[in-house]
């Protein structure tokens, strides 16, 4: 269970941009949630993948209560959500080629005997040829480049997805090719997904459920 009870949180403890939260999210289902732009759902997003300290309020993950964010959060937690923001050329280390982008997880977890096979695979199962792999962020397309961020995003087979915006930058069809990437991972795996974004026909069709901004917070 992924549980995000009374979270308070933004970028000026005097001013938050989350007010009051409540949302949960069981294993193997998919929640949309659905607001305006400039709401606060990204940076409850970020909360929810363990990389914003909310300043009141709690996230429990599978049953553990979350005491520490970013890197200072537990590896077994840390590893076990995945995250694919809506910027693709924002979350991606411009230096790196899409190969090496792909694998950063496995080597950041010590998994570097994993990298020769599992970024080949999943390369094939989001759609980017051997070609791509040899090529940095500058040198492909958003939609590409976002291929490349739902692959790292699954290398270390994660047990929650928060999907922020992810589709927002893409035409129709890459949308619908990573949603289809991201249901066969979760048909497979069991694995629950935060979809955020301000599409109610696209999170009325991709989830179990949708929650509503003004619903879920005291804002």
């Amino acid at each position: 269970m992924l549980e995000l009870d009374g979270v308070t949180a933004g970028y000026d403890p005097r001013h938050p941009v989350v007010r009051g939260a409540h949302l949960t999210l069981r294993p193997g289902e998919a929640v949309g949630l659905l607001g305006p732009s400039g709401c606060g759902k990204s940076t409850l997003a970020k909360v929810a993948a363990l990389l914003h300290r909310p300043d009141r309020g709690s996230l429990t993950l599978d049953g553990t209560p979350v005491t520490g964010y970013r890197h200072r959060a537990p590896r077994a937690l840390r590893t076990a959500v995945g995250v694919v923001f809506q910027q693709p050329r924002l979350a991606a280390d411009p230096r790196l080629r899409l190969h090496d982008l792909v694998a950063e997880p496995l080597r950041a977890t010590g998994r570097r005997a994993e990298v020769a096979a599992a970024v080949p695979e999943l390369a094939e199962r989001v759609g980017l040829g051997a070609d791509l792999l040899a090529r940095r962020p500058h040198e492909v397309s958003d939609g590409q480049l976002q291929r490349a961020c739902l692959a790292r995003a699954l290398v270390l087979e994660p047990r929650w997805l928060v999907c922020d915006e992810m589709t927002a930058m893409l035409d129709a069809s890459t949308t619908a090719a990573l949603v289809g990437v991201v249901e066969d991972y979760r048909a497979r795996t069991g694995a629950g997904l935060l979809a955020v974004g301000h599409d109610p026909v696209l999170l009325a069709r991709w989830c179990d459920r949708v929650a509503h901004w003004s619903e879920i917070t005291d804002a």
